[in-house]
């Protein structure tokens, strides 16, 4: 799984009033990891923000801000009332859990000590590394929600230190606002990150400060790190082709999984031939191409194809002076084998 990006609805702790229309674009750019907190909005209102999530396929999120016991039970229980995918945050875990049991609820609690509002995190490296590895043997907890940019300690070597010590994930929150700082999440080995203040201040680095914008380059950082962006771009085949020089040599134009696109010139008539192994298609760019079989002649037109199997003795013949054809087949060489082949 590539690392997660999880977009709060949230700035300083609180959910923002406007956090109906921020999820519109949110969701409109394929966001599919959203959240709030459980500060800021009346419970009704959560239960929408929720509700529109869940219908759009994309996975909900409520985080914890409360400093106190009472506060977090509250916070667990409506949770469930407004029926989140992920509770993360708060620190109170012999609490929660009794009240998550059965829900399917994932939960991600905060290691450490968290004080203050907006949250801090509180301990050195090694304090915190045992606290996340105590509750990471909680039956229950999920995972773990790591304040790490809200720690006065080394923050890549904290979360390396938490991700090597617990076989659960870690999802990191707070202050993440640059692609450095999530390139370092990915290389510790964390599975998401929490971005929420940040993009809707417009302070992650963008062609502008608007919220699409922000997100956006968000969701292009990160893709690039998980190796999601594609290094191929389109092709002119009018201009491939114009680079061909040799008739009946195919070349290399491009590579689906284990097929390969080739692209030909044709003229005159080819030799009888079949392959013991791995269909072909033959797709005419310009040109009539007459495909010979034992028992017919089919002729394909400009715009058209064919698929001929392996085994299936064929001989193309370019009806034009030039026929331009795009070839599909397996990459690995394939068995060909003449018509003397056969009578052997």
């Amino acid at each position: 799984m590539g690392l997660r990006f999880i977009f709060m609805l949230t700035r300083n702790d609180r959910t923002v009033g406007d956090a109906s229309e921020q999820l519109k674009t949110a969701l409109s750019l394929g966001v599919r990891h959203i959240g709030f907190k459980d500060i800021g909005l009346p419970i009704d209102r959560l239960k929408v923000l929720n509700q529109v999530i869940k219908a759009d396929g994309a996975t909900s999120y409520l985080e914890v801000v409360s400093l106190d016991r009472q506060s977090e039970i509250v916070s667990a229980k409506a949770a469930v009332e407004i029926g989140v995918d992920v509770l993360l945050g708060g620190t109170r875990v012999d609490d929660v859990l009794p009240i998550l049991a059965g829900t399917g609820i994932q939960y991600c609690p905060f290691p450490g000590r968290i004080t203050g509002h907006p949250s801090v995190l509180e301990g050195s490296i090694e304090e915190i590394v045992e606290s996340a590895k105590g509750l990471a043997l909680r039956e229950g907890v999920y995972g773990l929600d790591l304040l790490a940019y809200r720690s006065k300690e080394d923050v890549p070597a904290l979360i390396k230190a938490v991700c090597a010590a617990v076989p659960k994930p870690v999802y990191v929150a707070g202050s993440i606002d640059t692609p450095e700082r999530i390139a370092i999440l990915k290389d510790a080995g964390a599975a998401g990150f929490t971005i929420g203040t940040a993009a809707l201040d417009g302070k992650y680095p963008a062609d502008d400060k608007d919220v699409a914008r922000q997100l956006g380059a968000i969701i292009r950082d990160v893709a690039a790190l998980n190796r999601h962006l594609s290094p191929l771009h389109k092709k002119n085949l009018a201009s491939s082709f114009g680079q061909l020089k040799e008739t009946w040599s195919p070349k290399i134009a491009g590579q689906i999984n284990d097929m390969q696109i080739k692209l030909a010139k044709f003229a005159g008539e080819f030799a009888w031939r079949f392959h013991r192994s791995g269909d072909e298609l033959f797709l005419v760019h310009k040109g009539r191409l007459l495909m010979k079989f034992r028992d017919r002649d089919e002729i394909i037109e400009q715009g058209e194809f064919i698929v001929v199997p392996h085994g299936v003795e064929h001989c193309p013949v370019a009806l034009d002076d030039i026929c331009e054809v795009v070839l599909l087949e397996p990459g690995t060489s394939m068995d060909a084998g003449t018509a003397h082949d056969l009578e052997g």
